[in-house]
């Protein structure tokens, strides 16, 4: 009845989707976020438009580590052509090495979403700080880089 679990191909695609579904609904809920704070923002001082922008495009990143590393897969697993069976070990691995980029982006782009929301209110009361409201977003961000690496190192240490 659940033969296909035992398929590598299916674990692997499986892997691939989470890396990227995850990570990108992190990063659209972030950047959702950040849209709604900067929008009264914008309405009282256009002007501020591309400081906000950049915050709002800060949480976006995770959701782009999430497609590079199922693109990442798809090339060096042989998965894009077609035809490829992956046997089942290495297609759990392959799930498995997908898993820290997708989780780690979906938590930290709803958290640094959050970070760089409340940094629109300094850039609202001081646009001369908002080199400060971009850094503390960008310490959330470190996480998802490290997640992202991990999930990159697993998946070239792997024999396809």
């Amino acid at each position: 009845m659940f033969e296909f679990l035992q398929n590598g191909n299916f674990w692997a695609y499986l892997g691939v989707a989470a890396a990227v579904i995850l990570s990108g609904m992190g990063s659209a809920k972030g950047v959702g976020l950040v849209g709604q704070a900067s929008a009264g923002v914008i309405t009282e001082d256009p002007d501020k438009f591309g400081q906000l922008l950049v915050l709002q495009a800060l949480p976006g990143t995770q959701g782009i580590y999430g497609f590079l590393i199922g693109f990442i897969v798809m090339l060096n697993s042989g998965m894009m052509g077609g035809g490829i069976s992956l046997d089942l070990a290495t297609g759990t691995a392959v799930f498995a090495a997908c898993l820290p980029v997708g989780i780690v982006g979906l938590v930290s782009g709803i958290h640094q979403g959050k970070v760089s929301a409340a940094g629109v209110s300094i850039v609202a009361k001081r646009p001369d700080q908002v080199a400060k409201a971009m850094v503390s977003a960008a310490l959330v961000e470190t996480y998802a880089i490290l997640a992202f690496l991990i999930s990159m190192l697993l998946i070239f240490n792997m024999n396809f």
